[in-house]
């Protein structure tokens, strides 16, 4: 018998379990039926995944289709890149999270140099200093202190702002705006009005490189004539807002973890060397980017299951890296956890670019943060840090900390 499982107010997202856990309806989607139908709100039938494998075969599948102009896709609530809406989206050039093969191949080549393992490995002294230097200022500051707006914000923002050669002293508008953008129940009027202003300004500044480049990534992009100026504009906006948003809210969300998981902590402390796996482990335990779509362009079979043509398909990677089928304890923070194979960054050829990047950011900020601030503490209780549940990369707000 076929279940099916309404959902006339959106997905069950709320984090009913604690800060750190997915939904209780996807855990328990996920036990009974990791690959489950469902209906959206306006009578739309889709499909949720929730298992690890189930996952992961829809990321690599690429008869699960990123476009939004193939039909409408349905969801609950807007998302980066996916607003809710009544009939397909044009393709914003350049954004090439929701291409597919071969404009996707196209774009992402172009930018492969600038993310190497290798040009990262030559960052991490340079990324190492700005967060020591956030780490002096923090220091000289009165606690308490806003750990986002003093550290976990300002550090990947600048540390993309110098790759992008966007101006570091642009940052307050464009982080204003992309922070309305996250919104999950923004109106349609403001997203538009906030993609524009964010476009306007991205527009101006890749003209102005193709005219006078400089040593940056976007301007390496402006030197390559056959990349129109609506393509340097879409990639911008996508590695900008990329950039910054999703680890200042691994930051943010895993330092609040650590902080309430004091033996975890301790252990970081005492042993330094356990940072990087850590960071995996803090990747996998949080996974802030966790609900993502797709639009099958065909049958396809997952899990046992038929997801017949035209579906949207709604996967949930938070669900997905809790497993129990694929991870031993899995709502256990365990830094001594191998995570290999969790997928934070996704999976297929829409892993994240800039996943190296990444992490270089997080194993600077924690390992500076436990180092520097050896008694470092919250300074309100757990259940008034205010969680971004209403945004859709998910954190914490403010971080209110002393020391």
């Amino acid at each position: 018998m076929t279940q099916t499982v309404p959902i006339p107010n959106g997905l069950p997202t709320d984090r009913d379990a604690g800060p750190f856990d997915p939904p209780t309806g996807f855990t328990r989607l996920r036990e009974s039926r990791p690959v489950c139908p469902l209906v959206f709100p306006d009578g739309h039938e889709g499909w949720l995944v929730t298992g690890y494998d189930e996952v992961r075969q829809v990321l690599a599948d690429t008869r699960f289709s990123s476009r939004l102009d193939l039909d409408i896709i349905h969801v609950p609530y807007p998302t980066p890149g996916m607003p809710e809406q009544t009939e397909p989206s044009p393709q914003m050039p350049g954004l090439f999270i929701s291409m597919d093969p071969p404009d996707h191949t196209r774009l992402r080549r172009r930018l492969t140099g600038a993310f190497t393992v290798k040009r990262m490995k030559q960052l991490e002294e340079h990324i190492n200093d700005i967060a020591e230097r956030h780490l002096d200022q923090m220091a000289r500051l009165t606690p308490p202190v806003d750990l986002v707006k003093e550290f976990a914000l300002p550090v990947p923002s600048l540390v993309i702002c110098e790759l992008l050669g966007v101006p570091y002293e642009d940052r307050e508008t464009f982080q204003h705006n992309a922070a309305r953008f996250m919104v999950k129940d923004i109106e349609l009027e403001e997203k538009i009005a906030v993609v524009g202003a964010l476009t306007g300004y991205l527009a101006e500044l890749v003209t102005r490189k193709r005219a006078e480049p400089g040593e940056d990534i976007l301007s390496d992009l402006a030197r390559q004539d056959d990349l129109s100026i609506e393509e340097l504009t879409g990639i911008a906006f996508l590695l900008l807002l990329a950039g910054h948003e999703t680890t200042a809210n691994m930051l943010g969300l895993g330092t609040f973890a650590l902080l309430e998981h004091p033996a975890q902590m301790a252990e970081l402390r005492a042993n330094p060397e356990l940072v990087q796996g850590a960071v995996e482990e803090l990747l996998r335990y949080l996974s802030v980017a966790d609900v993502f779509y797709r639009y099958a362009t065909e049958d396809v079979e997952v899990g046992g299951e038929t997801i017949p043509k035209g579906s949207t398909v709604v996967v949930s990677l938070l669900s997905a890296n809790r497993d129990p089928r694929r991870f031993d304890e899995p709502d256990e923070l365990d830094v001594h956890r191998n995570a290999r194979g969790h997928m934070a960054f996704g999976h297929g050829v829409h892993q994240c670019l800039g996943q190296q990047l990444a992490r270089l950011e997080m194993r600077a900020g924690f390992a500076g943060l436990l180092r520097r601030f050896p008694d470092l503490r919250l300074a309100v209780p757990a259940d008034e840090v205010r969680l971004r549940t209403d945004m859709n990369i998910y954190g914490v707000h403010e971080l209110p900390v002393t020391w």
